[in-house]
């Protein structure tokens, strides 16, 4: 016999499939249950879009069958209008008797009440409280419980622990670190995350694109540090093919898709998380040199570091930053090993 755990885990992973589409609503999947059978599935597969729990009920074949089943869901359901209408509603409307909640919902707008309508209605509600459920939909979480962005740092150190080589005469292009194997990891990170951020060092010494062309899926917003505005409009960043804001001290304004962003010195990096949080904008991938990723570190606005410690040496440059805690997490792709680091 399949228990909870294993229903909710099939869950989380259908709601795998919604990763970088249905931002900033968090990632969900349902399955139903009648007789120790699933005999429908579903996930929320793009923002403003059905449901987890609507595609599932719509996906039964038999729909008598709901009278006598178990709504497994890997996130409370809703029950006030969005986008889209209730799913408790729907849920009491089609009289399933059962539903059983890996993780509760705590932003505002549910945050109990779903489980609370269902109730009312005379469901049965078990909250299983599911770890891998909270831990999906980290990003989800933290937005609304710490009313900022969930901050990723990331970056790839050699094995003798250099981020980048000295830049003689001005020196430009990628020095490589990691593999193409990596690489293709890397763009699949920022299909997942709303934006990515670089400083104007890593403009001027690599002119990246900051894009997803390795790995299917959309590009996130582009922010740059440019507090002077040094940059020139010729880099790659500036393309104007994704939106991209430039943090600066001189002025707002906007031009197609560029937006300059005037902010405090200073206060640069507590300024950007509230302007994200009103753009809601979830999570934030950072990509860039080493001064750009030990601001946050300093500010301690991150939530997880990936670092990729690749095969080659440098014997010399510039050191990469330093996490003074365990990781998490450790796997290898090829060559390279890949530490997680998570900000507790």
């Amino acid at each position: 016999m399949v228990n909870d755990e294993q229903y909710i885990n099939r869950c989380i992973e259908l709601a795998l499939k919604g990763a970088g589409k249905v931002s900033p609503n968090p990632m969900v999947g349902c399955v139903i249950v009648c007789k120790n059978t699933i005999i429908g599935e579903g996930y929320h597969k793009q923002y403003g879009e059905n449901h987890a729990e609507v595609n599932a009920i719509k996906s039964v074949e038999n729909p008598k069958l709901l009278k006598e089943s178990t709504l497994y869901v890997n996130l409370e359901p809703c029950s006030h209008h969005g986008k889209t209408p209730p799913c408790c509603e729907l849920i009491t409307k089609m009289k399933i008797p059962k539903v059983v909640i890996g993780s509760k919902d705590f932003s505002q707008k549910v945050n109990g009440k779903g489980i609370r309508f269902l109730k009312k209605n005379n469901v049965n509600v078990t909250i299983h409280k599911s770890n891998n459920s909270k831990l999906l939909n980290r990003r989800f979480f933290n937005f609304h419980e710490k009313k900022r962005p969930y901050v990723i740092l990331k970056w790839a150190e050699t094995k003798d622990g250099y981020i980048d080589v000295l830049r003689k005469n001005n020196e430009k292009g990628i020095n490589w670190i990691s593999s193409e194997n990596t690489k293709i990891l890397v763009h699949k990170w920022r299909s997942e995350e709303d934006a990515i951020l670089v400083g104007r060092k890593t403009i001027e010494n690599d002119n990246p694109q900051l894009t997803v062309r390795e790995y299917e899926g959309s590009n996130p917003i582009r922010i740059v540090i440019d507090p002077d505005l040094k940059l020139k409009s010729n880099y790659k960043v500036f393309d104007k093919s994704s939106k991209t804001i430039i943090l600066n001290k001189n002025e707002n304004k906007e031009i197609d898709n560029l937006i300059f962003l005037k902010v405090e010195k200073k206060n640069m990096i507590e300024s950007l998380m509230k302007y994200l949080y009103k753009l809601n904008i979830v999570s934030l991938i950072i990509e860039g040199g080493k001064n750009t990723i030990e601001s946050f570190l300093e500010t301690k606005y991150w939530n997880e570091a990936r670092v990729i410690k690749g095969d080659k040496k440098f014997t010399s440059g510039i050191k990469a930053p330093n996490i003074k805690r365990k990781h998490s997490n450790i796997y290898e792709i090829g060559k390279d090993t890949i530490y997680t680091y998570l900000n507790d």
